[in-house]
């Protein structure tokens, strides 16, 4: 969508709040030893104490309130009887609706003891997603997204997961435009004042594409290593965008 009005701004400002506080709850309960349906349930009353609904539940039918991912799951794994251990990758991503409007948001965590290769991990694709918010202004064309998360992938020694991109959103889930991660040539049409995207680089030890797992919900790096994701919902404007999902 794009923003017409302040009174659309303050409604989806308050959805990315709900999004980004369920998201911090979830991260600082999340201990070694929980199941991923335990944290999700974290996530869950989160959502309902502000009367927002999943969005991933709403729009697709996703059991569960949250995706939780663990290391070579790269996007969308199911809550359930997995127990968190020292030393996974954890990635949660929170997406909800409230009031007719959507924002989506992700972090990947660290349980210690972690290894270097998934420390670094995270830096660079925290840095990716911090580099590629300060680029993206109305005027400037689409694809410098993708090549500022695809230059950042390459100068730390990772790679892109190409069929993960970022996306539209504010009235719904997953909106126009597709937003890859990589450089796309022909990407060239320009940002909109007002434009809301989702930034939410996917990077990974060395995969490019994912495989969907046979509960035809998680996705997986093809070449079973590492992924990790940070997401935020921006709104765009001529100059720093609104982070809408921090808090």
């Amino acid at each position: 969508m794009t923003v017409e009005n302040d009174k659309e701004l303050e409604d989806l400002k308050k959805v990315g709040r709900v999004v980004g506080l369920t998201l911090k709850e979830m991260e600082r309960k999340l201990k070694p030893g929980m199941t991923t349906a335990e944290l999700d349930f974290i996530g869950q009353k989160m959502l309902a104490k502000f009367g927002a609904r999943s969005a991933p539940n709403l729009t697709y039918g996703f059991p569960g309130a949250t995706c939780i991912s663990i290391n070579n799951e790269a996007a969308h794994g199911i809550p359930g009887n997995r127990a968190i251990k020292k030393g996974d990758l954890v990635n949660i991503d929170v997406s909800a609706e409230l009031d007719g409007f959507f924002a989506d948001a992700a972090t990947t965590i660290m349980v210690p003891p972690i290894s270097a290769l998934a420390r670094k991990l995270i830096k660079c694709t925290l840095r990716a997603r911090k580099r590629a918010i300060q680029i993206a202004q109305a005027g400037k064309p689409l694809n410098l997204i993708g090549k500022t998360i695809e230059s950042e992938a390459k100068r730390c020694g990772f790679t892109v997961i190409r069929d993960l991109p970022g996306h539209g959103v504010g009235r719904a889930l997953h909106e126009d435009p597709t937003i890859p991660g990589y450089y796309d040539a022909k990407l060239v049409k320009p940002l909109k004042k007002g434009q809301v995207i989702t930034i939410e680089p996917f990077l990974a030890d060395g995969a490019h594409h994912i495989q969907e797992a046979e509960d035809g919900f998680t996705l997986k790096t093809t070449n079973g290593r590492l992924s990790a994701q940070f997401e935020h919902t921006i709104v765009v404007t001529m100059g720093k965008p609104i982070i809408i999902t921090a808090v």
